[in-house]
């Protein structure tokens, strides 16, 4: 297995032969987004199997990626797809990217809960993420943020090794359009709601999941629509929220051994519900006690 690793003294052994106490360890790297859940899932699964140990941390989609590209990694954590030039290069080192979706997230716009803003289109949402975009100011869209000096727009974003960044780029700026200069590049998804959240003036992008009572969604019309949808966790599994997608995680090639055993159970019931008492869309339909 790629990056599989065993604790104990000595060579690394095998689970069967490996001495009590020592135990098999699955390192897994990537999304911001998926960190939290990833997190949880790991905990849960080291006191049903106390000889497997899930390693997670964050970093980003990119670094997942990468770290998987690189063979340090067992499993990626991502909240985008792969891009051509990484599938590529992971299988230049002879390594076959393998997709396993485990859930579906919504991409949120944010704004500070005293806003009055309701609803954005993504043409809104373009001019005011995009380079050379024409939305500066809170007032043109038709409200005045109460303690927003000057009703100037404060744009929070994701820093570039974020698999949000480059999803919220590809749907609202499309390829050919960067994000404008000037924006708050903020290393995490919470970072970004917390931002918003003490900053009256500020709208950002961030995860389903880290919402809070302290700021709030907005509806967002797609192109050509006359009206907005929620951001939700049906809306997210139907796919009617425009800003949608799955959470993944990859291997390098189909997963064997301990790694399998463990994205199964991530996608049996108690996986499942796991990531749905933490915000998220499950891959289907289960019936969840909340947490």
């Amino acid at each position: 297995m790629l990056a599989l690793s065993h604790l104990a003294c000595g060579a690394p052994r095998s689970r069967d032969s490996a001495s009590p106490g020592s135990r098999t360890v699955i390192q897994n790297k990537g999304s911001d987004s998926l960190v939290n859940v990833a997190q949880n899932w790991a905990e849960v699964y080291s006191e049903i199997h106390p000889s497997v140990a899930v390693a997670v941390s964050g970093g980003g989609t990119g670094t997942g990626i990468a770290a998987l590209i690189n063979g340090t990694a067992d499993i990626a954590n991502a909240s985008r797809l792969m891009d051509d030039k990484e599938i590529e290069l992971a299988s230049s080192r002879g390594r076959t990217p393998f997709e396993t979706t485990v859930g579906y997230d919504a991409v949120v716009v944010y704004v500070h809960k005293d806003n009055p803003l309701e609803e954005i289109s993504l043409a809104q949402l373009a001019e005011i993420f995009g380079e050379n975009g024409t939305s500066v100011r809170w007032d043109p869209l038709g409200v005045q943020v109460p303690g927003c000096k000057n009703q100037q727009l404060i744009v929070v974003s994701r820093q570039n090794n974020s698999g949000t960044y480059e999803y919220f780029r590809s749907v609202v700026l499309g390829s050919a359009r960067d994000y404008r200069l000037g924006t708050y590049d903020l290393h995490g998804s919470k970072d970004v709601v917390d931002l918003v959240d003490r900053t009256p003036c500020a709208i950002g992008y961030s995860g389903l999941a880290f919402q809070t009572p302290k700021v709030k969604m907005l509806c967002v019309r797609p192109e050509g629509a006359d009206h907005c949808v929620v951001p939700s966790v049906a809306t997210a599994v139907d796919g009617s929220y425009v800003l949608s997608r799955p959470l993944v995680m990859y291997t390098a090639g189909e997963p064997e051994g301990e790694v399998k055993e463990y994205l199964d159970w991530i996608l049996s019931d108690d996986g499942q519900c796991i990531i749905a008492n933490k915000g998220y869309a499950p891959v289907r339909a289960i019936e969840c006690t909340p947490s």
